[in-house]
C-alpha cells in the first residue's frame, strides 16, 4: 500500500538515474503528470505516456541521464512570492541550477514561473 505516490515517483526516477536505465514506471495520478510535465519542460525528462491497468494506471518515463538529485519536500511547505529565493536556497545547490516544483491555484509549475505569475503556492519537491 503507498501513501506518498509522489514521493515513489521521484524514487523510482532517482533510482533508475543511478543505475543508468533509460525508462522506469511510476504510478500515476494527475498531480504527478503535472509534475512530470514540469520536469519534461526543462528537460529532466523525455516523453511519457499513461500505461492503462485495472488499479489507476501507471506512467513510462524516459530519462535523458540529466538528473543528479530529485525529491519532495515534507511537509509541504507553503512559499510565499517575496519566499521563494529562500527555499532555492535550502534545497537547490547553486543559483540557476535546478527547479523547485510548486503547486499553485494556477495549477503544478516551477520557481520562476510561479514569480512571473505572482503566485505563491506548497512546494511539491526539487530537481537538479
Amino acid at each position: 500500500m503507498r501513501h506518498d505516490l509522489l514521493a515513489d515517483t521521484f524514487c523510482i526516477i532517482k533510482n533508475t538515474e543511478e543505475i543508468g536505465r533509460h525508462v522506469c514506471v511510476t504510478p500515476a495520478s494527475s498531480l504527478i503528470e503535472g509534475v512530470l510535465k514540469v520536469m519534461q519542460r526543462h528537460k529532466y525528462i523525455g516523453n511519457y505516456e499513461l500505461i492503462e491497468d485495472g488499479k489507476g494506471g501507471k506512467f513510462k518515463v524516459h530519462l535523458l541521464g540529466r538528473i543528479n538529485d530529485c525529491g519532495v519536500s515534507k511537509p509541504r511547505f507553503s512559499i510565499g512570492k517575496r519566499d521563494v529565493t529562500k527555499w532555492e536556497k535550502k534545497f537547490l545547490p547553486a543559483d540557476n541550477i535546478g527547479i523547485l516544483i510548486l503547486t499553485t491555484s494556477k495549477g503544478v509549475m516551477d520557481q520562476r514561473e510561479a514569480v512571473k505569475k505572482n503566485t505563491g503556492g506548497k512546494l511539491l519537491g526539487y530537481v537538479y
